[in-house]
């Protein structure tokens, strides 16, 4: 048998050997390794590309080695793509270990792993109850998503009927000392108004380390002297106590006033810019 014909051979022989053999050791081998089953994983590829190639072997036939396991890879993910029972077949499905607040014993065995191991991964989700979980399952990489019970879940502003403004994506202006002009112009502002913001905060270009404007216009700055109290914006909270003051001297205007006409103007004014506050609350407060 050609020398070449047999490299190919080796190569799917092993390419399968390896995979059914990672299936079999369980998602760990792709997902957070120990010491063992790294060495282990290590070993395991040394020997397939020594039983593949040889050491006799000329360079040739071990980069014919590597372009075939290349080429079968990148084949592998072109199927999956095209076909969900491949996809599954190769990467394999989601296992459920959490249903109502209960293990599933069963199918941690299955997967190898131990309570501790999965009382770990549950900690990094900021999980510490097994019973204030809905449904976790681990995914087919090896990492675990996990679903709070409806009580258990932090509130969010819909759940308590608040509006919250939309946000956008912070535009880093300055970095390194240096104004990004594309990112400025994405936010809308200029360089004139940059370096009115920076006067105001007392500092100069070359003392900006990395400089973002948020989703409200407003620019937030981080200097290379930690030392240095950046102030932090306050425009939108002074906007909002002149707002509150506005509607409270309306308030004291109809108090005070014994005309009815000024009386119900006020009071009606009144009540526009506390429509108003109520409305932006919501924008100035985030």
């Amino acid at each position: 048998m050609p020398s070449w014909i047999d490299i190919i051979i080796r190569s799917f022989v092993f390419l399968a050997l390896l995979f059914f053999m990672t299936k079999i050791l369980g998602k760990k081998q792709i997902s957070e390794l120990s010491f063992f089953e790294y060495v282990s994983g290590i070993t395991i590829g040394s020997i397939a590309g020594e039983a593949i190639t040889g050491l006799e072997k000329n360079m040739f036939q071990g980069m014919a080695a590597i372009i075939i396991f290349s080429l079968a890879t990148l084949f592998a993910d072109i199927l999956a793509l095209k076909s969900k029972s491949f996809r599954d077949f190769i990467e394999g499905r989601g296992t459920v270990f959490i249903k109502d607040g209960k293990v599933l014993e069963e199918n941690l065995k299955k997967e190898k792993y131990s309570i501790d191991e999965l009382s770990a991964l549950l900690r990094q989700k900021d999980i510490y109850r097994v019973a204030d979980v809905e449904f976790a399952v681990l995914e087919p990489r090896g990492t675990l998503s996990a679903l709070l019970k409806k009580e258990n879940r932090p509130l969010t502003p819909k759940d308590l009927q608040m509006k919250v403004p939309a946000e956008k994506e912070p535009q880093t202006v300055i970095m390194d000392g240096s104004i990004l002009n594309e990112a400025l112009r994405s936010a809308g502002k200029s360089r004139g108004w940059l370096e009115t913001e920076l006067e105001k905060l007392e500092l100069t270009l070359d003392n900006v380390f990395i400089g973002q404007v948020d989703s409200y216009g407003e620019l937030t700055v981080d200097i290379y002297d930690d030392k240095i109290q950046v102030p932090s914006p306050t425009q939108r909270p002074l906007l909002l106590a002149s707002l509150k003051k506005a509607q409270a001297d309306l308030e004291i205007f109809s108090l005070e006033t014994e005309d009815e006409a000024s009386k119900a103007m006020y009071k009606k004014n009144s009540k526009l810019v506390q429509e108003t506050i109520d409305i932006l609350t919501p924008y100035l407060t985030s």
